[in-house]
């Protein structure tokens, strides 16, 4: 499929391109005064992400608004334990509650999984159908998905947390379970992301936003077959996978040998170290400090345009996580399009 703009899609292929392409995680948001109008006027996020032709709105919004090189399907990580089972409610202010939680291996052999899951999922792909029929072809559209991992830590958690120490507990007293657990959730995600391609996204980013409450061992162990499973299944169809493992710095290595097409950075690892782990050749992407965007708009610049060079090519320009709530939006604006506008001294 020919785009107006396929600078992402070529950058993620490894091909060379006039300059890095740009979007970011989180960019249909509250940064964006459309979209809090949108929120205002609903029960609440829960009722934005099941609406498909609102999910389209919001996706579209800052490729309207921002001029990114990319959309990213608006949807939520936690639709997939609702499929399998386990619904959840979005607290305002506080964020996902589980009223259920798994609690043992009967409660994990209780769940449904892989298509019988994932095709419950009707209103995500409605939105992608949408969404896909109103970019009229001008940017690519993103899927994705949670990690097994981080989605078993809501699953057993009930919410957010700063350790996941309930999530962690099971893994140490009661480790075929947890590989159970990881192994159901490896089986959905595939099946939900091949959906999510078959309905217009061109390329899937895993997240595993909670990686770095684990160490090198457990993640090795508990995280990185699972990412490569998923990561093998969707490249054996052709599709381009992003895997973005968040405060892992310690598993960078094993998740280079995963083999995605891109591996996504957080602001945690200089660029030296990414280098010299991945090697030159490698796409990354990612990695500037959010609170960056704050700064007045000559240091975004700077920041920005030190960090491009420093990649030295090979290189999706995004930040080391979503973009926060009360990022002012000239601020955003001044990142994308000091991007835009890089020149390769």
């Amino acid at each position: 499929m020919a785009y107006e703009n396929d600078i992402f899609l070529r950058t993620v292929k490894g091909e060379k391109t006039e300059r890095p392409p740009v979007w970011l995680m989180r960019q249909a948001g509250r940064i964006l005064p459309q979209y809090r109008a949108i929120r205002a006027s609903l029960s609440g996020f829960i009722e934005l992400v099941t609406t498909p032709d609102l999910v389209a709105e919001v996706t579209i919004q800052p490729i309207d608004e921002l001029g990114v090189d990319a959309a990213i399907i608006f949807s939520d990580i936690l639709v997939i334990p609702e499929a399998m089972g386990l619904p959840y409610e979005m607290v305002e202010k506080k964020g996902p509650n589980f009223p259920n939680t798994i609690q043992s291996e009967a409660d994990i052999d209780k769940l449904d999984f892989g298509s019988m899951a994932a095709e419950k999922l009707d209103y995500v792909f409605n939105g992608l159908d949408i969404t896909k029929k109103e970019l009229n072809d001008r940017v690519p559209l993103i899927g994705f998905s949670g990690a097994p991992f981080t989605l078993f830590c809501y699953m057993v958690e009930g919410s957010g947390s700063k350790t996941f120490s309930k999530a962690k507990k099971l893994m140490y007293q009661n480790p075929v379970a947890a590989h159970k657990l990881m192994s159901k959730l490896t089986e959905t995600i595939i099946a939900y992301t091949k959906l999510k391609v078959k309905h217009g996204a061109d390329v899937i980013q895993i997240f595993d936003s909670w990686a770095g409450v684990l160490d090198e061992q457990m993640y090795r162990s508990f995280c990185i077959p699972y990412l490569k499973q998923i990561n093998d299944a969707l490249q054996a169809d052709g599709i381009p996978t992003i895997v973005f493992s968040k405060g892992a710095w310690f598993s960078l290595s094993d998740i280079a040998s995963i083999g995605s097409d891109v591996i996504g950075i957080d602001w945690n690892m200089g660029t030296d170290f990414v280098r010299e782990t991945v090697g030159q050749n490698r796409v990354v992407q990612g990695n500037m400090d959010p609170c960056v965007l704050y700064a007045d708009h000559k240091e975004i610049e700077r920041t920005a345009t030190k960090m491009i060079d420093a990649f030295g090519g090979n290189h999706i320009v995004n930040l080391g996580h979503g973009v926060y709530p009360d990022t002012p939006l000239d601020g955003v604006k001044a990142f994308v399009n000091t991007v835009k506008n890089y020149k390769k001294s």
